[in-house]
């Protein structure tokens, strides 16, 4: 357990840690969330999400914290709009760091100082949960979870340019405020894929990000979370932030070798695959084999093409953002 009266600071002050808490049918367990926060937290923010059951009039009843404040949104706007809602109060209060902790009782409350602890030392920009990392632990997570998380951990590595991460949907999150405001919070995704979309985000900028070892958890709570109904709108989104995020970082804002390999290599792999599909159906049309050299004239390309890409890719993986942001504007 964690020491309830940890001090929370950074180099040079005392930090302002604020929790945000989407609240949406979590009143068996939001109790019991509330009080593990430890005491370093100076507020924590929970945000009904037109809940059905009104958990935030529950927690103003029931819950006697003086950092506990309740914020309301008039429509559901989902677990990312409810956490932009509280960013943004965040911000209004000049916290220092915002800590993302589910009301369901999946994320351990005392871990928060696990989080915040590589941004205030300046070691990264923002912190996320990775359930993966004890190969012990991960049985305890459903099978179709796990499969689930494996397929969209691989399209946002794709799509948000953070290669060395993994666990995209675990909503366990930190952020420094000064990396927070360079976001456009509007137009972050206000549903489950925001997770996802906040990280294509912060690669725009050039952010830092690390994962934060941390157990699979599981009790009676049901997740609202069903992965086999968003793979296909998680595919969809992701495809978009890709091609975004390349155009952004190789075209528009700065361009080198791996900008051109790009280009070279998806014409020349169109180019081998659409010359050797023509040259198939017209020789099989004719009842005549295909000559040898129109045959290497296709495969050239798209060997070479493959390459090109390949490179890029190799590139791009090694681009990962290392420069921690948030350090630089505390200087």
């Amino acid at each position: 357990m964690v020491n309830k009266m940890m001090h929370c600071e950074s180099p040079g002050h005392a930090a302002k840690v604020a929790v945000v808490i989407p609240c949406y049918k979590v009143k068996n367990h939001i109790g019991d969330v509330i009080e593990a926060i430890p005491s370093c937290v100076e507020k924590i923010y929970a945000v009904d999400d037109c809940c059905p059951d009104g958990s935030g009039l529950f927690i103003q009843k029931t819950i006697d914290d003086h950092r506990v404040v309740v914020l309301f949104n008039e429509v559901n706007q989902g677990v990312g709009g409810a956490v932009m809602t509280g960013y943004q109060q965040a911000l209004v209060d000049e916290m220092t760091v915002v800590v993302k902790v589910d009301g369901d009782g999946q994320m351990d409350p005392t871990l928060i100082h696990d989080f915040i602890g590589p941004i205030l030392r300046g070691e990264a920009d923002y912190t996320k949960g990775n359930r993966f990392y004890d190969l012990e632990q991960i049985h305890q997570m459903p099978k179709i979870r796990l499969f689930g998380n494996a397929v969209l951990s691989l399209m946002t590595k794709i799509s948000s340019g953070y290669w060395d991460l993994f666990d995209p949907t675990n909503g366990y999150t930190a952020i420094h405020t000064s990396v927070l405001r360079r976001l456009p919070l509007a137009k972050i995704s206000k549903r489950y894929f925001f997770e996802s979309d906040i990280l294509f985000r912060l690669n725009t900028i050039r952010a830092q990000v690390i994962d934060i070892p941390m157990d699979a958890k599981y009790g009676d709570e049901e997740s609202q979370l069903k992965v086999g109904k968003i793979v296909g709108e998680f595919l969809k989104k992701n495809i978009k932030n890709t091609i975004k995020r390349i155009f952004y970082n190789y075209y528009l804002r700065d361009m080198s070798i791996a900008s051109i390999e790009l280009v070279l290599g998806i014409i020349l792999l169109l180019f081998g695959i659409f010359y050797g599909a023509f040259n198939w159906y017209h020789y099989a049309s004719i009842s005549s084999l295909t000559p040898t050299g129109t045959v290497m004239l296709s495969v050239l390309p798209i060997v070479l093409g493959v390459q090109f890409m390949l490179s890029f890719l190799a590139y791009d993986i090694a681009n990962v953002p290392k420069r921690c942001l948030s350090k630089k504007s505390s200087i």
